[in-house]
């Protein structure tokens, strides 16, 4: 439902603006994940922070981004896409603020956490008012593709904005440049986007969303703690036993519910049910690379910031070229070929990786980055189109939140795995540093095999078939 104001059709100059300030949205929030992991060493030295905090920094935003995404866009529906969007925009940057002024590696994570709940509240609106902006078919997907690219984009460019701002500013400078930003997307977000909400907006779920909270949470805490408690401790166990009861509950309440905010019945479609474990897959690895890379090439190389973020060019300059490409393709032949593309560019830099030294020739490190690059550009297009595949229009708001969902989680594990398998390593540097770094680049060989297989398995007609029973069930 439109409000008056909103009822007239935009026309074209103004349907841009607001794809534009939906787009601003997304860059600010994704590259908050990446842009802060070339910030990372600095901020370990000036706060003196131990590698779980330096994980947490980075995990505390993902964590909650990943637990609240659904809930944030059902709540948009039904109490106006603008009004939610402004606030997230608000919250966002004044844990920006926060951000910049914390003293310590405590206060820097509780404003973390407080940037994530405004982010929450812009990624998964900004798709619904890009949705409902564009009301042809034919514009709509355009104007989607446009706005998801940015995501990918995004997060490819950070540590390149990053280890600018860090070198130039100093750390505190990658959460202060999202102020000025914010302040005016607020203003032109009131100016320019219509006010919508659904017809029928999906009922809060307030059990459905403390099992996936307390889910996430346990097995994130347990990873990262275990390195200093031990695997077989009794907070480790405890809390990997709640994360177990967490899951059984998940599959015993929500399939009783009306409007679950885990719509388990889309898993039967193994399109979606494979999208999300490739978003998982995908930005499990891809997180674990952003994290050890800024480590490795300023603590072990002895780079700059700024010369550190120029060094991933090769991952952020694909996107551009290749994103685009892998969305056309995919509309004309399927996910299959860019996931193929993707699970290959990702085992082959996982095992390249495993050669990285200390002395490795930069020609030799920037080629194997080039690798990473083709890989996130391939792999986010598919990602999308295999989540709402075969689904009616009805789901695939809720199928493209829970595939953000699987690209969050994935993000969040990664950084959680790495850091614990490179532990006190850190410090050392040197080979220590990549000796440590193994266990990583064995883990992103894996997920690129699985990414690999999963699409395969994903494209066939069996499958085809699972989704258009799926789809005719919901």
């Amino acid at each position: 439902m439109l409000s008056p104001a909103a009822a007239a059709e935009p026309s074209p100059r103004h349907k841009s603006l607001v794809l534009a300030i939906c787009c601003i949205s997304i860059v600010v929030v994704v590259m908050d994940i990446s842009v802060v992991n070339v910030a990372l060493p600095t901020i370990g030295r000036e706060l003196r922070a131990p590698e779980s905090g330096l994980q947490w920094t980075v995990d505390a935003y993902t964590l909650v981004l990943a637990g609240f995404l659904v809930l944030a866009g059902s709540t948009a529906d039904r109490v106006g896409r603008r009004r939610v969007f402004q606030a997230g925009l608000a919250a966002f940057g004044l844990g920006s603020l926060l951000c910049g002024l914390a003293p310590g590696i405590g206060w820097l994570i509780a404003a973390r956490v407080l940037q994530a709940v405004g982010g929450t509240m812009l990624n998964p609106v900004a798709m619904a008012i890009v949705a409902n902006t564009f009301t042809d078919a034919a514009e709509r997907a355009r104007a989607i593709g446009v706005f998801a690219s940015m995501s990918g984009l995004a997060l490819a460019l950070g540590p390149i904005v990053g280890g600018a701002l860090v070198d130039a500013f100093g750390w505190r400078s990658v959460f202060w440049i999202n102020i000025p930003i914010v302040a005016v997307a607020i203003v032109c977000a009131a100016r320019f986007v219509p006010e919508s909400r659904a017809a029928r907006a999906r009922r809060f779920d307030p059990v459905g969303q403390a099992l996936m909270v307390l889910v996430l949470g346990s097995v994130v805490y347990a990873i990262i703690e275990s390195r200093s408690l031990g695997w077989t401790s009794p907070v480790i166990v405890g809390l990997l036993a709640v994360a177990a009861l967490g899951v059984a509950g998940i599959l015993g309440y929500e399939p009783r519910r009306a409007d679950p905010l885990l719509e388990l019945r889309l898993f039967r479609s193994v399109p979606f049910g494979s999208a999300i474990v490739i978003a998982l897959f995908a930005l499990c690895a891809f997180g674990a690379f952003l994290f050890v890379t800024p480590q490795y090439l300023q603590d072990v190389r002895g780079l700059a910031p700024v010369t550190a973020g120029l060094c991933l060019l090769p991952v952020g300059l694909p996107v551009l070229v290749i994103a685009p490409l892998t969305g056309r393709l995919v509309g004309a032949r399927g996910p299959l070929l860019p996931l193929v593309v993707a699970g290959t560019a990702l085992a082959l830099g996982g095992g390249m990786s495993l050669r990285l030294g200390p002395d490795t020739p930069l020609w030799a490190v920037l080629a194997i980055y080039l690798l990473f690059g083709v890989f996130l550009g391939a792999v986010n297009p598919p990602i999308t189109n295999a989540a709402i595949s075969g689904m009616p229009r009805s789901m695939a708001g809720l199928a493209g939140s829970l595939a953000s969902t699987g690209r969050q989680t994935g993000t969040t594990l990664g950084v959680a795995i790495s850091g614990t398998v490179i532990g006190p390593r850190t410090a050392q540097g040197g080979t220590a540093f990549t000796s440590a770094t193994q266990g990583v680049w064995w883990m992103i060989l894996g997920l690129g095999a699985g990414v690999l297989a999963l699409g395969a398995v994903s494209s066939t007609p069996w499958a085809h078939r699972t989704a258009e029973r799926a789809g005719t069930s919901l």
